[in-house]
């Protein structure tokens, strides 16, 4: 709601292909119990997830139609509305070479009334919700501390809209301090598994280069 409040334009968007989409996920909030509302900023301020709303074009090519994403990873809505996704993913290293058929033969065929779900993950120097690029939220150097760097997992959730042809991809972040995960066993080794194993590009693109070695030896 701050966010809505304080820049609408910025994060929440709806191009003229989106209001279809719109009007059918607001009729599945509405089934829900979650949220009545028939507008993209209305419908932002009241479901818990930021939402983005997709639709694929003649091509068959899936593009961003519109959304609320008042806690964006690092990416600015108002530059991606209208894009591929391949144009969005265009910076994740070798995303779009290894996954970007599997990706839209994925998004045709979820099955109506089926969530799919997935994680994403990084780590931020700061416990702001808010990583919008035109915020300068610096990103993780040293020197640094367990007690100064946060586990940032974008919870991520796929659902198709079959009377518009669209798909709603719902993000929802969770925040962890390091030094509550060190301790932990499991989660420490994965992390620890997760961060040697990446490639220098994708270290780079996450803005965790610089802490990676040192995140390492407290796991």
């Amino acid at each position: 709601m701050r966010w809505l409040e304080a820049e609408p334009q910025r994060y929440a968007a709806l191009t003229a292909e989106g209001e279809p989409l719109l009007a059918e996920f607001a009729g599945l909030c509405a089934g829900w119990g979650v949220a009545r509302s028939a507008t993209v900023h209305g419908l932002g301020a009241t479901v818990e997830p930021d939402f983005l709303l997709l639709s694929p074009d003649a091509s068959g090519a899936f593009r961003l139609r519109g959304g609320a994403l008042c806690f964006p990873t690092g990416w600015a809505l108002e530059e991606k509305l209208g894009q591929t996704l391949d144009f969005i993913h265009g910076l994740v290293p070798g995303l779009n070479s290894a996954l970007a058929s599997p990706i839209q033969q994925f998004l045709n065929r979820l099955k109506p009334g089926v969530a799919f779900h997935r994680d994403n993950w990084g780590l931020t120097a700061s416990d702001e919700l808010n990583l919008h690029p035109a915020r300068g939220v610096p990103a993780p150097d040293l020197p640094t501390s367990p007690e100064r760097l946060w586990l940032r997992v974008e919870h991520q959730v796929l659902v198709a809209l079959p009377e518009s042809g669209g798909v709603v991809f719902g993000l929802r972040i969770a925040l962890h301090r390091l030094d509550t995960l060190v301790g932990d066993g499991v989660a420490a080794a994965g992390l620890r598994r997760a961060l040697t194993s990446m490639s220098p590009e994708m270290a780079a693109y996450k803005r965790l280069d610089r802490v990676r070695q040192v995140v390492v030896s407290w796991l």
